[in-house]
C-alpha cells in the first residue's frame, strides 16, 4: 500500500514559479496531496494556486517566514494521516519519478529521518551551489543514499515518525536557520539525513548577496548554536562567541571595513542579548528534548 505522502509549498511573491512547481508535482508518478501555504503575497500567487482545486491553500494574513508557515501545513497534513512530509521550495520542481524514489530509500531504511533529492540550478544540468557545498561533505554513500550532516530544505522527505519525535521548525527563527537548528536536532534524536543521488529537482533561484541578508543570517546561525541540543549550554555560547567575533571577520572578503565593523557590533550585541537574558535560549533548548 501506498505511503500517503504531503506536499507542503510556502509561497510568498512566487508567482513566476507556480505553475511549474505545481504541475510537477500533479504529474508526479507516486500520488501525492498538495498543501500551500501562502505568506500574504502581493503578486499573483494566490489566484494562481486557486486554479488549482488538487492544492489546499491557506492564506495567511501575515508573512510568517518558512519555518512556522511550514509547521502550518504539517500539522494539517498530519491530521490528515501523513506517512510523509514533502517540504518544497515554491522556486522549485520535481521529476515524475522524484517522490517515489525518495519514498523508496526512506521505507528501505527507517534510520533516515529526512531525505533529500539532488538539488540542480534552473538550467537542469549544473548543481544548485549550495547544495553542492552540502553534498560535498557526505560522511559515506551506500545504496544510493549519501549520508550528510546538513543539506538545505529546499526538498525535504520528512518522516511521520521523524516529526513525532523531533517536532516542528522552532518558532524564534525568521526566514533563516530553522533548517539547520531542525537537523541539530534530527541528529539529537539519533535519525540520519540521507540524500538520494537517483532522485533529481531543479531548484531555479540566483544566490544574491547583501549586507542585510548576511548579517540576518549571521544571527540565525548563532542562535541555532546556542540551542543546539547536541551541544552543553557552555559549549554553545562558548561557539556562540566565536561565531560572532569570526563570522565578521569571513564577510571582510565581501564587505568594507565599516560594513565589516557594522556586523561585529550587530553580532556582539546580538550575542550578548542573550547572556542578560537567556530564557529564550533555556525554553528552545528544552522544547528540542
Amino acid at each position: 500500500m501506498d505511503k500517503k505522502v504531503f506536499v507542503i509549498i510556502v509561497t510568498y511573491n512566487g508567482a513566476r514559479w507556480i505553475d511549474k512547481n505545481i504541475a510537477s508535482l500533479l504529474a508526479s508518478s507516486y500520488h501525492v496531496s498538495i498543501i500551500a501555504i501562502d505568506n500574504n503575497s502581493t503578486d499573483d500567487s494566490v489566484a494562481l494556486l486557486e486554479k488549482y482545486s488538487q492544492v489546499q491553500l491557506v492564506k495567511s494574513p501575515d508573512n510568517l517566514g518558512f519555518g512556522k508557515a511550514n509547521n502550518i501545513g504539517m500539522k494539517m497534513a498530519l491530521e490528515q494521516g501523513a506517512d510523509y512530509f514533502f517540504l518544497l521550495n515554491q522556486d522549485a520542481w520535481v521529476f515524475g519519478g522524484t517522490v517515489g524514489s525518495l519514498v523508496g530509500k526512506m521505507e528501505k531504511d527507517a534510520a533516515f529521518g529526512i531525505m533529500s533529492p539532488m538539488h540542480y540550478s534552473g538550467d537542469g544540468i549544473q548543481f544548485d551551489k549550495s547544495f553542492e557545498t552540502y553534498y560535498s561533505r557526505k560522511t559515506k554513500e551506500q545504496d544510493g543514499v549519501a549520508v550528510v550532516p546538513f543539506v538545505n530544505a529546499a526538498a525535504w522527505l520528512v518522516s511521520k515518525k521523524c516529526v513525532e519525535k523531533v517536532g516542528f521548525f522552532e518558532p524564534l527563527f525568521g526566514h533563516y536557520g530553522e533548517d539547520r537548528n531542525y537537523c541539530d536536532r534530527v541528529h539529537y534524536h539519533k535519525f540520519l539525513i540521507g540524500i538520494d543521488i537517483h532522485s533529481k529537482i531543479v531548484h531555479d533561484r540566483v544566490i544574491t548577496r547583501n549586507l542585510n541578508k548576511d548579517l540576518t543570517q549571521s544571527k540565525y546561525k548563532i542562535l541555532a548554536t546556542l540551542i543546539d541540543p547536541n551541544r552543553s549550554l557552555f559549549s554553545a555560547y562558548k561557539q556562540g562567541l566565536k561565531e560572532a567575533l569570526g563570522l565578521p571577520k569571513y564577510f571582510s572578503k565581501f564587505y568594507n571595513r565599516a560594513e565589516v565593523k557594522h556586523m561585529l557590533r550587530e553580532l556582539l550585541k546580538y550575542y550578548k542579548s542573550f547572556i542578560v537574558k537567556p530564557g529564550q535560549i533555556i525554553a528552545a533548548r528544552k522544547r528540542a528534548l
